[in-house]
């Protein structure tokens, strides 16, 4: 009878962290149909706002319509007004006392002209071309009402300056976040990549040090904050620019069994990125994801809404490298999780281009790299996506075959997850050939680079 109440409450608590989760991503999708929509053109030379004749445009593949896309461009350019309109008159942040002199009022209008949002200039006038931008998000948000985009603005500004959003980049939080969630390189697209490791709050012990207090949990918030000001500054707010990020939440380890403090903290976080930073998810991966949420949610009317806007992208353990690689290019995925990017890496970087074969069911694929030039030292990286399952074989072959071959690696039956890294110096001209053995009856995609580098042989240190 225990066993049997014990197994329901565990699966409570898996539908409880489900619930939970689904919440908490459902906060970031924005929804509507203006993904893709191109930002209206405005006519700034002397001051004055002309509208250019709309063409359609393709949405979601749909055309959307002359007049839809009018409609948003007249909202946009009330917004502006509105703004405008605010900051001369000193009430962007609300109304100002009634015992306010005329000095005091002249010099706060001074001080809004000059205020900024995420680095962009709000004042209209100063025809800087992120503020379009910026104030779409706003609209978009809100389903282009201006009413109600203009007081999510003047929120937004107001919590900022009590939150201290603007020096929080530079607060030392005290504590070591940096195995729940980093800042690592970029999409295909331009957008910063932003990954969250949920299974690290899966010990109890480091459950405590990170939410076991008031104190804490309020400290976590504004490291959530933190790192969310960090990736807005890899943002370039201008035409054409990349503007918003993708995030990837990977969920390996994780549990269903959550504690009542993480998911208040968890829903605050989630609660207050939606009402400041709107419209800054471009994507979110979620990855690893475990068989209780993948079932729990995958056929659920609510999230096969949310994933028609391609906004949200869900990945089982199993294909999470072929997942990520999709959006990812393989020099900028870390390794972890199949790329070829390593920290600090002295070798190679994300501008020495990845080759990519395909194995054949059954098949031996041989990669050929040629050395002809000697007194330097080949250095190569090489991955397969998925699981390897493969046999793998290095060796040099010398062109003069008098010469002997070198046989650098052999794996009759390499399983191992991760990249390969290895270097042979060459003293002779020749080619490096890597063989890979597919031994399952589906094809396999095969990354790789290589490199030279300059080298000192070992004779020539000893001599010094």
């Amino acid at each position: 009878m225990g066993k049997k109440r014990e197994k329901n409450n565990g699966k409570v608590q898996d539908q409880n962290m489900a619930n939970a989760f689904e919440y908490e991503i459902s906060l970031q999708v924005q929804e509507g149909d203006d993904i893709g929509y191109g930002e209206p053109s405005l006519d700034l030379e002397n001051d004055e706002e002309t509208l250019k004749q709309p063409s359609p445009v393709q949405e979601d593949g749909k055309n959307v319509s002359k007049e839809k896309k009018l409609s948003k461009y007249k909202a946009l350019v009330e917004f502006r007004c509105r703004v405008e309109e605010s900051i001369l008159g000193n009430s962007l942040l609300g109304k100002p006392g009634s015992k306010v002199s005329r000095e005091e009022r002249a010099e706060a209008i001074e001080e809004l002209k000059e205020i900024k949002l995420w680095g962009v200039p709000l004042l209209p006038s100063k025809r800087h071309e992120g503020t379009n931008i910026v104030l779409m998000k706003f609209l978009k948000a809100k389903g282009y009402k201006v009413h109600e985009a203009f007081e999510m603005l003047q929120r937004t500004l107001k919590w900022r300056k009590e939150f201290k959003a603007d020096e929080i980049v530079e607060e030392n939080m005290g504590l070591d976040f940096d195995n729940l969630a980093y800042i690592n390189s970029r999409d295909k697209e331009g957008h910063p990549l932003y990954y969250n490791m949920y299974g690290a709050l899966k010990d109890k012990q480091i459950l405590q040090k990170i939410l076991g207090s008031e104190e804490k949990r309020e400290k976590f918030l504004r490291w959530r904050v933190q790192n969310m000001e960090k990736a807005i500054k890899e943002l370039n707010f201008e035409a054409g620019g990349t503007n918003s990020i993708v995030q990837i939440i990977d969920l390996k380890n994780s549990s269903g069994q959550t504690t009542k403090e993480l998911r208040s903290v968890s829903r605050k976080s989630w609660k207050l990125l939606q009402d400041h930073y709107p419209d800054l998810i471009h994507q979110n991966i979620i990855i690893n994801v475990p068989l209780w949420f993948y079932i729990s949610h995958v056929f659920s009317s609510r999230l096969k809404a949310q994933r028609k806007n391609s906004r949200i992208v869900i990945a089982r353990p199993g294909k999470v490298t072929s997942t990520l690689l999709k959006f990812i290019p393989p020099e900028n995925l870390p390794v972890e999780y199949g790329g070829l990017k390593r920290e600090n890496d002295d070798e190679f970087s994300s501008e020495d281009r990845v080759s990519v074969v395909k194995a054949k069911a059954n098949t031996t694929e041989h990669i050929h790299i040629p050395t002809p030039k000697v007194g330097v030292t080949m250095v190569w990286d090489l991955t397969v996506v998925g699981s390897w399952d493969v046999s793998y074989k290095e060796e040099f072959i010398p062109d003069d075959e008098g010469s002997y071959k070198v046989l650098i690696e052999n794996e009759k039956d390499k399983k191992k997850g991760g990249s390969v890294r290895n270097s042979f110096y060459i003293s002779e001209p020749g080619k490096i050939v890597i063989s890979i053995g597919n031994l399952l009856l589906k094809k396999k995609k095969v990354l790789y680079r290589y490199k030279t580098k300059p080298t000192v042989p070992m004779y020539v240190r000893i001599k010094k």
